[in-house]
């Protein structure tokens, strides 16, 4: 019972965690106070995100009122925010643009199912072994994605439906930038102004609300000629969508995967992320796989109500922990309070300018381009470079998913190679680091016809092979040979069949294959894939000093059947 509980214990949501703990109206007013103000900077972004990704502006608040509630509600931190978030406006504009609406509600639900299944698989601690080249340059890669898919309506630019790819995108642009608009320039420049005014002298105020707010007055008092949300959009809803399934094209699924991997990846790495800053900022500790079920019902959820694929979100978890939050209700209630804004203020929100809204996600393609971190990771081993850099261009010219994809594989194979060469073979005959350093004679005591190298490192698929040229060494074989392994921790399938070869070779040669100092793991592993001693061709001694001892009684022809192993 013990066990099951302790199993369970890593699935219980902070939100029952805090009410047990005992929530009283010191606590309501905190958190009322750091969701209202979390949702005031999130009621602008949420539509600026949608439409950036290609969806309509309601669509983004209807996602941070449902997944961000069940994010907070379920999730496996306690001051954690979700909605949408810029990581996805690459790969959820491309969706659209393929499948439609249709296909993105099909990858957003994949997706969410893919969270739970890692959550419910305890997935959520293999996510902090992301090598974080991958992390920085698919995170720049995003950042000059946003930025380029935002020229259009930050200057205006009288042109059809923006390309997906960044380099008929630019083409496109060049294209039509005599079309650009001086009103709209001059509304993203007052946005761009105001956000780094008030970062600078009034950090503590709303600037991502502040910002469209001035280039609405502006735009409408100055009866500016430029785009606003209802010239393209329409009057937005005041009510949140049904419960219903679209049209899903389920026969395109398997094209489809690829791009609800790349959702389901960029929802848990980031939910993950966003935990770890929080824990960081309030000394907490969340529940990764807790937190990963949270985002696969919210991302659930979110797409049989009609919204867009959510995450937790980085800056408006710092500005909710900065604003006091407590407990995870600052999340619901600020799910709570775009509700409410949305009922309110929906027949306002079509006079806000795309130029205002493109200010804010020109600000946001900065603060999640990493540029610190990326300089740094330039000045890293040379492998570390080619990771980043190899996965920060496929992001920009290619695809977010290939770059993930190939990211990953490039930097195990950058591990592997240098695991690889961190193993040592090499004769072991001197006394310096052996299981036995009394005797420095020991080289003395080892037998005319036997030969002894030694082994330093992790034997696994990348080293195996080091062992297949040790016997062509010799000009003379050996008529014993000791492979010292008490300093190899780890040995894995690949190492497994590399040694078993080496026995076959040793056998066939006549040489006598001892393996000594076997730790407790390769020697469990040996026992699992009945790898044995066998007289007369293997055998396995607890110590060197053993091995010496075996050896120089097999090559005088007494040792005996019963020798230990």
């Amino acid at each position: 019972m013990s066990s099951v509980r302790s199993a369970l214990s890593g699935f219980v949501p902070k939100a029952y965690t805090a009410l047990r703990e005992g929530y009283g109206l010191r606590d309501l007013r905190a958190d009322a106070i750091a969701g209202l103000t979390v949702a005031i900077v999130a009621l602008p972004l949420a539509m600026a995100l949608a439409i950036a990704s290609g969806a309509t502006p309601e669509k983004g608040l209807h996602t941070a009122i449902i997944a961000g509630f069940l994010i907070s509600a379920l999730g496996g931190s306690r001051v954690q925010i979700g909605g949408p978030t810029a990581a996805f406006i690459p790969v959820v504009f491309v969706v659209i643009e393929k499948f439609g609406y249709g296909g993105l509600i099909l990858c957003t639900l994949l997706a969410g199912l893919m969270l739970i299944a890692a959550g419910l698989l305890k997935l959520g601690t293999l996510m902090k072994y992301m090598p974080q080249p991958v992390i920085t340059g698919f995170t720049a890669g995003i950042a000059v994605s946003i930025f380029s898919s935002q020229i259009k309506d930050a200057l205006g630019l009288r042109m059809g439906q923006v390309p997906a790819e960044f380099f008929a995108r630019w083409q496109a642009y060049a294209e039509h930038l005599s079309s650009a608009q001086s009103a709209a320039i001059v509304l993203t420049a007052l946005g761009l102004g105001t956000i780094l005014i008030l970062r600078r002298w009034r950090p503590q105020w709303p600037g991502f609300l502040i910002a469209p707010v001035l280039c609405t007055l502006a735009c409408t008092g100055f009866a500016l000629p430029t785009d606003t949300i209802g010239s393209r959009f329409g009057a937005l809803p005041s009510s949140l969508p049904d419960f219903q399934i679209p049209h899903i094209p389920l026969e395109r699924t398997r094209e489809l995967l690829p791009s609800a991997f790349t959702i389901a990846f960029l929802a848990g790495v980031e939910s993950l992320l966003s935990a770890v800053v929080a824990d960081g900022m309030t000394g907490g500790r969340h529940r990764s796989n807790m937190e990963l079920v949270a985002q696969g019902v919210a991302n659930s959820a979110s797409a049989l109500f009609g919204g867009l694929p959510a995450t937790g979100a980085i800056a408006r978890t710092a500005t909710n922990v900065r604003a006091g939050a407590r407990t995870p209700m600052a999340g619901m209630l600020h799910a709570g309070f775009l509700l409410l804004f949305m009922l309110l203020l929906a027949p306002l929100m079509r006079y806000v300018p795309l130029a205002g809204l493109a200010a804010i996600l020109l600000v946001v393609a900065w603060n999640i381009s990493e540029v610190e971190a990326f300089r740094h990771t330039l000045s890293a081993p040379k492998g570390d470079r080619l990771v980043l850099l190899l996965t920060f261009f496929l992001t920009v010219f290619f695809d977010l998913t290939l770059a993930i994809e190939v990211g990953v594989v490039v930097a195990a194979f950058v591990f592997m190679f240098r695991m690889a060469d961190a193993v040592q073979i090499q004769a072991g005959h001197d006394a310096e680091d052996d299981e036995s350093n009394t005797d420095p004679s020991q080289r003395a005591r080892l037998s005319k016809g036997a030969e002894a190298f030694r082994i330093s490192g992790p034997l696994f698929f990348g080293a195996a092979n080091r062992l297949d040229d040790l016997l062509d060494q010799f000009r003379v074989p050996p008529k014993v040979f000791i492979l010292r392994m008490r300093l190899v921790p780890v040995i894995d399938a690949s190492g497994v069949h590399a040694l078993r070869a080496l026995m076959e070779r040793c056998q066939r040669r006549g040489i006598v294959l001892i393996v000594s100092g076997l730790q407790p793991q390769p020697r469990r592993v040996l026992g699992q894939m009945h790898l044995q001693p066998r007289e007369g061709t293997l055998h396995i001694v607890p110590d060197y000093d053993c091995a010496i001892a075996l050896a120089g009684e097999l090559i005088a022809g007494t040792a005996t059947a019963d020798q230990p192993s």
